[in-house]
């Protein structure tokens, strides 16, 4: 059940999310999970493989209804919902400014994207098709959509995994860039604990199937000084409070 239009935060009651097998063995992937995510806060879902991250944002983004629980999305309602999935899903008949314009409400269709093709780098790349980019440019117009819609959250399902760490450092770095100057609700599913502690405001940390909050570690630490010998002191603090988290 999805209770639209209320109030911010993000809030998140998911009491039982079941799948069938093929075997017809009945798998629990989620149980009495709960969290919020305050206005305008970064946010990202840490945990083992399997403990239901992407489940969980599946079901917030309505792509999944078959669960017991609810939630209710910040103010703005599923019409200002905006998501980054680990792969670009750019049309390929479209160029660059095609995809993003195609996901603009009507009172943003004549929009001025040139400061948001600026700031990710892709001015240049404008009229390219997705056949012409690589998997880094693709990745970057996937943000330019997904902020292109001034979103009232931002979902983001390892947006990064499957590429190298130099061209996923420069994504996380373009990311913060964006966000910063576009401030939005925003909930990142991620298994590299790195990539956490550099993007996140508070890291919601799920158990092994069924998932549910086993803790919350606040990075506490702003952005700006957050120096590889930072991060280096906050995993080595992570690990010691989630000792069995993997």
């Amino acid at each position: 059940m999805q209770r639209v239009g209320a109030a911010a935060p993000l809030e998140v009651n998911i009491a039982e999310k079941t799948f069938r097998s093929a075997e017809g063995v009945s798998i629990v992937a989620l149980r009495n999970l709960s969290f919020e995510v305050a206005r305008g806060e970064f946010v990202c879902l840490f945990g083992p493989s399997g403990c239901g991250k992407t489940t969980t944002l599946r079901i917030l983004l309505g792509l999944d209804r078959d669960f017991t629980g609810s939630f209710s999305m910040p103010e703005g309602g599923s019409a200002r919902v905006a998501a980054v999935f680990q792969e670009p899903v750019l049309l390929p008949w479209r160029t660059v400014e095609q995809n993003v314009r195609l996901a603009l409400p009507k009172n943003l269709r004549d929009a001025d994207l040139t400061p948001l093709f600026e700031r990710l780098g892709l001015s240049a790349m404008r009229m390219l098709y997705p056949g012409e980019l690589s998997l880094g440019l693709a990745r970057r117009a996937a943000l330019a959509r997904a902020f292109a819609t001034e979103p009232a959250i931002l979902f983001l399902d390892e947006p990064f995994v499957s590429i190298d760490e130099r061209t996923a450092q420069g994504l996380r770095h373009l990311l913060l860039s964006v966000w910063s100057a576009r401030p939005t609700t925003a909930l990142m599913v991620t298994h590299n604990l790195r990539e956490a502690l550099m993007l996140a405001d508070r890291i919601i940390v799920l158990s092994p199937r069924p998932g549910r909050v086993v803790g919350i570690f606040a990075v506490g630490l702003p952005r700006t000084e957050r120096t590889p010998a930072a991060l280096d002191r906050l995993s080595r603090s992570f690990l010691e409070q989630f000792t069995t988290v993997e």
